[in-house]
Parts: structure tokens; sequence; C-alpha cells
């Protein structure tokens, strides 16, 4: 074949050839009109009914980007202290003035408080319970993407999906909250309530009961919503240091933070040793609230006491242990969980 003939082009290749264009992203591959765009090439001037559909569809995949898609993969989960370092530095003026902490009282109740109430909480450390207050005061925010990273992170620990799952949805039913909006639940608690289930969930110490209590929480007949009962925790939690019932620990342990999240980790194991051994269910939740709550307020040294005794018998679960823990993933495909249990 000779240089000529083999150098010429036939007129259909000809045709086919075209300029290379400005690359489209991979997701206009889903709208018809884009495609055709691509295959009939980039008008001079795209139609006012193109550049709409394009916005749409930009807009659709910043909002899955931040809250997760159904099949995007996960955000970077978040540790607790990440999430707290978050909050100490976050301006939270507005929930500050929500919290609303007891004033000092004077005369005559001073007098009274000192000689039969519990001691205040010391100075030094009133900016810390003033930090838990205003947790407790702030709503869930889907454009802070912290607070997006804590609801995934929960998500993740409980399922062990590898994949996200989107902000609204029956999934989060599945784990324990009362509808398709974790953020629903979370008034009287805030992001406070997310906090501390991040903390059960991410503690090595507290693992492997958080595994256990879900795993009840799931149970034929003894199934509980996971969620609500942490949260409705978290509220009797945060209505004993509002009320000086936790001054006594904090104020021993210099620390404020560290004791609210033990505190609510030993009422949840008390919360489930009864639950457990005494065979209750849903129909039972409201008594043993009711005095779980007194315990946290009376009683909160036992409570801790309790807890302490759980840790030192059971060993820590390091984190690549934690990892191998088999949950199901609720949003992965083809897998489907039953029942539906609320609080009443």
């Amino acid at each position: 074949m000779s240089g000529a003939a083999a150098g010429a082009e036939r007129p259909e290749q000809q045709q086919r050839v075209r300029p290379p264009g400005p690359a489209l992203p991979v997701s206009a591959v889903g709208q018809n009109r884009l495609l055709q765009v691509l295959i009939q090439g980039d008008p001079a001037e795209p139609s006012e009914e193109l550049q709409r559909a394009q916005e749409q569809w930009e807009a659709l995949e910043q909002t899955q980007a931040g809250l997760g898609g159904p099949l995007a993969a996960a955000p970077p989960p978040i540790s607790f202290q990440e999430a707290l370092q978050f909050f100490q530095s976050a301006d939270l003026s507005q929930c500050r003035r929500q919290a609303q902490v007891p004033g000092g009282a004077h005369g005559l109740a001073v007098l009274l408080r000192c000689l039969t109430g519990p001691p205040r909480l010391r100075r030094r450390l009133r900016e810390e319970r003033e930090l838990v207050l205003a947790m407790a005061n702030c709503a869930l925010d889907d454009t802070e993407w912290v607070h997006m990273r804590i609801l995934q992170t929960i998500y993740t620990q409980l399922t062990r999906s590898r994949l996200s799952c989107p902000r609204y949805g029956p999934h989060w039913e599945e784990l324990g909250f009362q509808g398709a909006d974790p953020g629903t639940d979370l008034r009287g608690t805030g992001m406070l309530g997310l906090m501390q289930m991040l903390f059960f969930l991410l503690d090595t110490q507290t693992l492997p009961l958080a595994h256990d209590i879900f795993k009840l929480s799931q149970h034929e007949t003894q199934n509980f919503p996971f969620c609500i009962m942490s949260i409705n925790i978290t509220r009797m939690v945060v209505q004993a240091l509002r009320e000086d019932r936790l001054s006594r620990v904090c104020n021993r342990r210099r620390e404020v933070i560290a004791v609210i999240n033990d505190l609510y980790a030993a009422a949840f194991l008390q919360l489930y040793r009864v639950w457990k051994r005494q065979h209750k269910t849903i129909a039972d939740s409201a008594p043993l609230l009711r005095e779980l709550e007194l315990s946290t307020k009376r009683k909160p040294k036992q409570l801790l006491r309790a807890l302490q005794t759980y840790v030192s018998l059971r060993p820590r679960s390091s984190p690549s242990e934690a990892e191998e823990i088999n949950f199901m993933g609720i949003c992965d495909p083809h897998i489907e969980l039953e029942g539906d249990a609320r609080l009443v």
C-alpha cells in the first residue's frame, strides 16, 4: 500500500472526528438533555432549559456530597475529641443564652442549701458545664459539616456499613429513631444527645456494652428503640447536672464532660441489665425510665461504681476489633431489617 493511500482518510472517518470540546462532569451522563448535547455538539449559547437543568443537577450533587447519597462513600468518621474541639471553638453564644443555668441563691436559701442541698459546682468547672448545656441547646444543622459527620459516624458504627446513608429516610427508624429525621428527636438534648451516643460507640471501654445493648434492641420480643433510649438517658443526665446532683462527683474528679459521659454509660448499663434479666418489653419502658431517672439524681456514685466494675471485668475492645463487629448495613443493597420498636 502506498504512502499516499495510507495517509488518506475515508469520508466517513472524517465525519466522525470532532474537535475536543469542554469536558462535562460524569454526572451529566445521567441527564438525557445533557447527553444529547454531548452527542450533537455543544451549542454556542446553551438554551435556558439546559442551563436550568444543569443548575438543578449541580445543586443535587452538592446536597448528596454534604449529606451522603444512597450509594456514596461515607464521609470521614469523626472522633469524639475532634467533635468536642469543634464545639469548644464554635460560636454557641445563642445556645449559651438559652441554657439558663440556675442562678445563685441568697440569704436563708444559701444557708439551707449548705445544710441540706447538694454542693455547688466549683467555679473553674462552671464554664465546662455551660458548654455541656449549650450543646444540649444546639440543634442539628444540615449545613454544618461536623454535625453531619457525627451523624454519619453513629450510623456507620452501628451498622458497620462502608457506605454513607441519606440524611432522611426509614433507615434511621431501624436504628431506633422515631422517624426519618433524627433531628426531630433531639429536642431537649440537642447535639449533646448525638455527642454522648458518639462517645458510647467509639470509646474502647464502652463499645462492647454498646454492642450488647444494640443487639438486645433488635431482639424479637424485647426490642426497643436504641437511639430514643439513648436520648432519654442523655436528658436524665442533663437534668441531674442542672440540679447540681453531679457537682460532688465533678468536683472530686475536676471535670464535667467525662463525668456525664460515664454516668450516661452507667445508666445505659443499668437499663440493659434490668431489661435483659427481667425480660422487659417496650410496654415496661415508662416505669423503668422513671426509676432510672431517680437513680441518676440520687445514686450517681452507685451507677458509676457499677460501670467501673463492669469495665474492669470485661476486656477492652481495640479499634481493630471494633471494625470486626458484624452489624448489618441498613443502606446496603438487598438488606432489610424487620420490626418497628418505639417508646410509648
